[in-house]
């Protein structure tokens, strides 16, 4: 397997999320222009983003594991799959990938780079719909490396493309995305005060889809995992 440094991953992580984001927000900014129903912008806005995400880590996977997003680097750090020193920076790479997604989009659209959003987006429907939404995203990626590893872009995309409709939050299921979608007023957006909710839902949601997928995936005889760094 190819390993690469550790500034090529975290450049991998940058862009990646910046892509990711510019897609959320781009697309979101189109629909809502091209349409005043709302399922139908919804629509518009989900399909770009799972077909993103597909596209994404099947390219930069093999670099950084294309994490994109804080939970995920915080499910292999705490696996030691990443070093903490690396886990910090994936971190900072994804906020500040995201953050310039949200730029670009705006510039795309002749809008201000960043514009904090009044789009409400709280209470514990929401909160729970999060956690729902980062529970049901790591068990996808560590079911998805355990069996079908090749197949995880697909995986990834087409839970996410899912769970925008079955969860009440669209399922941001990132942290670094619900950060840079706190800078856009826009169909995306959200809050900049409803956010710490948000995070410490996806957080709590990840990290207890890795307990129990810890146990799951473990078949009988085996011991506990040891795993190099994860590359999705």
């Amino acid at each position: 397997m190819q390993t690469f440094d550790l500034p090529r991953r975290l450049v991998a992580e940058t862009l990646g999320t910046a892509l990711l984001v510019a897609t959320v927000v781009g697309s979101g900014i189109m629909a809502e222009s091209l349409t005043r129903d709302v399922a139908l912008a919804l629509l518009g806005n989900t399909l770009p983003t799972g077909a993103i995400l597909v596209v994404l880590i099947a390219i930069f996977g093999p670099i950084s594991g294309a994490h994109f997003n804080p939970a995920v680097t915080l499910v292999f750090a705490i696996k030691r799959d990443l070093i903490p020193r690396d886990a910090f920076a994936y971190v900072a790479a994804q906020i500040a990938g995201g953050m310039l997604g949200t730029m670009t989009a705006h510039a795309m659209f002749a809008l201000p780079l960043f514009e904090a959003s009044l789009k409400v987006r709280a209470g514990g429907a929401q909160w729970l719909a999060e956690g729902v939404a980062a529970f049901g995203l790591i068990a996808t990626i560590l079911g998805g490396i355990r069996f079908e590893r090749a197949a995880v872009p697909w995986l990834v995309g087409l839970y996410i493309t899912a769970a925008y409709w079955f969860t009440s939050s669209t399922a941001f299921a990132n942290p670094a995305v619900a950060i840079a979608r706190s800078l856009t007023n826009t169909f995306a957006g959200i809050r900049p005060v409803d956010l710490p909710g948000f995070v410490i839902a996806e957080l709590c949601g990840a990290l207890a889809a890795m307990m129990l997928m810890s146990w799951l995936l473990r078949a009988q005889g085996e011991g506990a995992p040891m795993m190099k760094e994860a590359q999705l």
